[in-house]
């Protein structure tokens, strides 16, 4: 089987990758192994001066590395230009923290000299990930992990193969020791086996609710951890007192970065009724004026989504809602090719129950729905298989006591959700438990191991 890379905004193949043999799978993951014997005993000092190393490498080459995931998965370049950079703070982000995360912790216990806590690495860590932020999505993942001990094998999306060697690239780059960092290039099909490998200890995903479930029933049968971040459905909550001009505009970015292809894009958009009529016009004119095209033009802020099959599945769910009683007030249909385009779409007229509110959309459509009162607004909000992120916009003290009341791993007030190297990520119900980054993040894939000293 080969993996293919495709241009999504030209539809023309880019390369073509062989699949690693067994032969091949067999060499890195014994590698792996052999390289966890020595870097779990490393010091932090030199993890953490590889990890700025890495830190130097993304920026230096930033350019290049942009250009591969726009031409890949079709997001505009500024925006990738961004996820790299991105991926460089979170790097010197640990290089200076993680030393201090994992110490050794005094616990008081009935020890006659003393007792505590300390974190020892897991071992060899399968990242599993998704070709939407083919860059942060990796190194989110592997950067706690590394610097707190373990060692990584990339399993990336099959239509990214040019980015997925790319971060292998960087690691040896860096002067990472052989081993400690590796890609795989094989298909879906062979994460089932990996997972079950003795030298594997432990796998995370980040991807579909299905993928999740699958990855996490393989792990379950063979008893080993997982953190699973999955799909969402982010409500983005406006009530009376909001600041109608400012969430619009955040509103319109929130749903269309990344091409609307993001696990975090605000998706369900509850309006409070007293306000609704003005602030669906504020954010029509918004997307209205959005600028599609070719994702290398800097005057383009939505690019194509990623592949054919996408578009096909956004039209039909558009459809389906359509056909319910919803209104494509702005958009509504794909662009012609070359290209998989597909207009950035505002649906009103929408209730909990259509396609575009009960399933997670991944493009540039957002489903408008009103609610009475602030009660109402957080059951619809609520009212979804996911729980991932979630926006609520209102008076500050007002949203801070709503967001205990808000099923989601994370609740932005007066603002647009996104990942930050010092806040945990991650989410509840079908979007994954665990959670990666911060100090909570880095210590997932840890033994937090006692020691009682008599």
């Amino acid at each position: 089987m080969a993996l293919v890379s495709i241009n999504p905004a030209t539809e023309e193949e880019l390369a073509r990758f062989e699949e690693d043999s067994e032969a091949d799978v067999e060499r890195k993951l014994e590698a792996a192994q052999q390289a966890f014997r020595k870097w779990r005993n490393e010091a932090f000092a030199t993890r953490s001066r590889l990890l700025a190393e890495v830190a130097h490498v993304l920026r230096q080459k930033k350019d290049h590395y942009a250009r591969l995931a726009t031409e890949e998965m079709g997001k505009p370049i500024t925006e990738a230009e961004a996820e790299v950079e991105k991926c460089a703070v979170t790097a010197d982000y640990f290089a200076e923290h993680a030393e201090p995360m994992l110490a050794p912790r005094d616990l008081p216990s009935n020890a006659p000299r003393e007792s505590y806590v300390q974190y020892r690495p897991l071992g060899v860590l399968l990242e599993v990930m998704p070709w939407n932020f083919p860059f942060w999505q990796a190194f989110r993942a592997g950067i706690p992990a590394l610097v707190g001990g373990n060692v990584a094998i990339l399993k990336h999306a099959s239509n990214v193969p040019r980015c997925a060697l790319a971060i292998e690239e960087v690691f040896r780059e860096a002067g990472f020791p052989a081993g400690v960092f590796q890609t795989l290039l094989v298909g879906s099909s062979k994460v089932d086996r990996l997972i079950k490998d003795e030298r594997v200890t432990a796998v995370t995903l980040t991807g579909s609710d299905t993928a999740g479930a699958k990855v996490a029933e393989a792990a379950g049968k063979v008893l080993k951890k997982c953190v699973l971040e999955l799909g969402g459905s982010d409500p983005f909550i406006v009530l009376a007192d909001a600041d109608l001009e400012q969430s619009a505009t955040v509103a319109c970015r929130a749903r269309n970065q990344n091409n609307g292809q993001s696990c975090i894009a605000a998706k369900r958009f509850i309006v409070q009724e007293q306000v609704a009529d003005e602030w669906e016009r504020l954010f029509c004119e918004k997307v209205a004026a959005l600028k599609v095209g070719d994702p290398l033009d800097r005057g383009n802020q939505v690019g194509p989504l990623a592949r054919g099959d996408l578009v096909k599945g956004l039209e039909d769910q558009l459809r389906r809602s359509l056909r319910a009683g919803a209104r494509a007030a702005v958009g509504g249909k794909p662009l012609g090719g070359p290209g998989y385009y597909f207009q950035p779409t505002v649906v009103t007229g929408v209730d909990r129950n259509m396609p575009v509110m009960a399933e997670e959309t991944f493009g540039p459509v957002a489903a408008v729905v009103r609610a009475a009162d602030e009660e109402e607004a957080i059951a619809i909000a609520n009212a979804s298989q996911y729980g991932l992120g979630s926006a609520v916009w209102t008076e500050p003290e007002r949203g801070k006591r709503l967001a205990g009341r808000i099923e989601a791993g994370m609740v932005f007030v007066n603002g647009m959700v996104a990942s930050d190297a010092r806040l945990p990520f991650g989410g509840v119900k079908r979007s994954g438990y665990g959670r990666e980054l911060s100090e909570f993040g880095i210590r997932e894939f840890q033994n937090i191991q006692t020691v009682w000293v008599g």
